[in-house]
């Protein structure tokens, strides 16, 4: 979305990211890695991204680098003005790479809630809350009898428990994300997925934008099992762009999103989950959907992260920051 806005505002716009990947602006490509996830692979990344960045500092006028990986303090350039997004919680980034010495290297968190959980001594800017495309989320369709997960399938994000909620319930459910080839991963999906699919509890693999979107719009509602600390839960905040209401555990920024008995229920364990997808349909999808137009502005994000860099781009310039 950032790539596209800095391209639709006539600025100049340099996308590092995996081969096959696509970009409104320049794209450099990456290598892609098809096999084990390892360190291995993870060190081949990280250098073939440095490389990259140094490639485009060398080519071009760069005035922000924006960086968004966990893994960022590997490849972060060692000067100029670098923003970096800091998407997933905050105890799981190096300790030492969230104290930034260098007036021209800022560190923002994606939610309040995040924000609130950084460890003694972290130095972030203010936090830049996401958005999402309501308008091309929006789709009107008649709700039919399924819940849905979003997801990358992982321990961390709880699959099996949406699928013992749904089970219990009666209720139908799909799942859509992709398995990512880390051991971990792969040895979840195979324990403690597979064996819980069945007629009524099925599996779809990754699922494209559109296909996504009709979905979203026809699910009863969005279950979020995840157990660890969302940051700020992007899939959460489409759901109610579409008129589902949202079945989550409180985890993180969740009870900053779902408000409870009014676009969602928050739930404490599978028994409550249970009975949150039940009662799901009663809720109003125009009350989901207007709280997401409200609180889940695009445009509002869009306009933030332009003023961090052209904040950024003043430090850069030698001037005093755009206040």
């Amino acid at each position: 979305m950032l790539d596209q806005a800095l391209v639709r505002a006539g600025h100049g716009s340099i996308v590092i990211g995996c081969q096959g990947s696509k970009a409104a602006g320049v794209l450099i490509e990456t290598p892609a890695e098809p096999g084990v996830l390892d360190d291995g692979a993870k060190k081949r990344a990280q250098r073939s991204h440095r490389a990259a960045i140094d490639v485009a500092r060398a080519r071009w006028p760069i005035d922000v680098v924006h960086l968004h990986g966990i893994d960022f303090d590997a490849y972060l350039p060692d000067h100029g003005p670098t923003l970096v997004s800091l998407h997933l919680p905050l105890d799981w980034y190096p300790s030492d790479a969230l104290r930034p010495i260098r007036d021209d290297l800022w560190l923002h968190a994606v939610s309040a809630a995040q924000q609130r959980t950084a460890p003694p001594g972290a130095k972030l800017a203010a936090p830049i809350p996401n958005g999402v495309d309501i308008d091309a989320l929006s789709g009107r369709q008649s709700k039919r009898n399924f819940a849905l997960v979003l997801s990358r399938i992982c321990p961390e994000k709880g699959i099996h428990l949406a699928l013992d909620a749904t089970k219990q319930a009666g209720v139908p459910l799909v799942i859509g994300g992709k398995v990512y080839p880390y051991e971990t991963h792969t040895l979840y999906f195979r324990d403690e997925v597979q064996p819980r699919l069945d007629k009524q509890r099925r599996f779809l693999g990754p699922l494209g934008f559109t296909a996504k979107r009709r979905f979203l719009n026809a699910a009863r509602c969005l279950v979020i099992p995840s157990l660890a600390a969302e940051t700020s839960s992007l899939v959460a905040m489409e759901a109610l762009a579409c008129g589902t209401p949202v079945v989550a555990f409180p985890n993180g920024a969740l009870p900053g999103v779902v408000e409870h008995g009014r676009t969602g229920f928050l739930v404490n364990d599978v028994h409550e989950m249970a009975g949150a997808i039940v009662a799901a349909s009663r809720l109003d999808a125009e009350i989901c959907r207007a709280e997401a137009r409200r609180r889940f502005s695009l445009d509002q994000m869009i306009s933030s992260y332009m003023d961090a860099y052209h904040a950024l781009a003043e430090l850069g310039a030698g001037r005093s920051p755009v206040q």
